[in-house]
């Protein structure tokens, strides 16, 4: 059996840790020695693998969207009909178990940080197109075995379930009374039903 790269682990370790600082923290609150006290290593550490705070918190946010990827690879890949796989879909990137609410926060900074830092806007253009073609991907398998009944443009309908999402997200996020997760999943359930045959 093939040993674990341990400097790969190592690099897992810290970014994993740098996700979390920035959710706890924020980017702009986000220092090495808080990342190094995290990850209970020094910052010399953190630079041996990361040449700045910038290459830090870029590394971190793409590996944030694998992850996220990585943990709804069965729902990507299942051979299931494409309304079930967007309602599977919809169901797991709800804010309700931790990993899925660090995520969250994660994006969250790097939306209001990416209003500012051009280098994160075309992070986000970068991940943000390969989540919109997923999507619409499923969408399209939805029109072609005819469940999906609306025979709109998979990217357009892509955009509305994916910024209905984020937006329904951020007031989870936030505590609303008005959105909770169940009303949020409820408005996911919906959009799919619309589209639905």
């Amino acid at each position: 059996m093939a040993r674990p790269n341990v400097e790969v682990e190592r690099r897992n370790q810290i970014l994993r840790a740098t996700s979390t600082v920035i959710a706890v923290k924020g980017i702009r609150a986000l220092r090495i020695s808080d990342v190094a006290d995290e990850t209970g290593v020094s910052p010399g550490i953190i630079h041996y693998y990361f040449d700045n705070k910038d290459a830090l918190i870029k590394n971190a946010f793409e590996r944030n969207f694998e992850r996220s990827l990585e943990r709804r690879s069965a729902i990507l890949h299942s051979q299931a009909p494409a309304k079930d796989k967007l309602l599977d879909l919809i169901d797991a990137y709800l804010p309700g178990d931790e990993e899925t609410i660090e995520a969250w926060h994660v994006w969250a900074e790097l939306w209001v940080e990416g209003l500012h830092d051009p280098e994160l806007q075309k992070l986000n253009e970068q991940a943000y197109g390969q989540w919109r073609q997923i999507v619409a991907s499923i969408l399209t398998q939805g029109q072609q075995e005819g469940s999906i009944r609306v025979q709109s443009d998979p990217t357009m309908l892509a955009n509305i379930l994916a910024s209905s999402l984020d937006g329904l997200a951020l007031q989870v996020l936030v505590s609303s009374h008005e959105m909770t997760i169940d009303a949020m999943r409820q408005a996911g359930h919906e959009f799919v039903e619309l589209v639905s045959v």
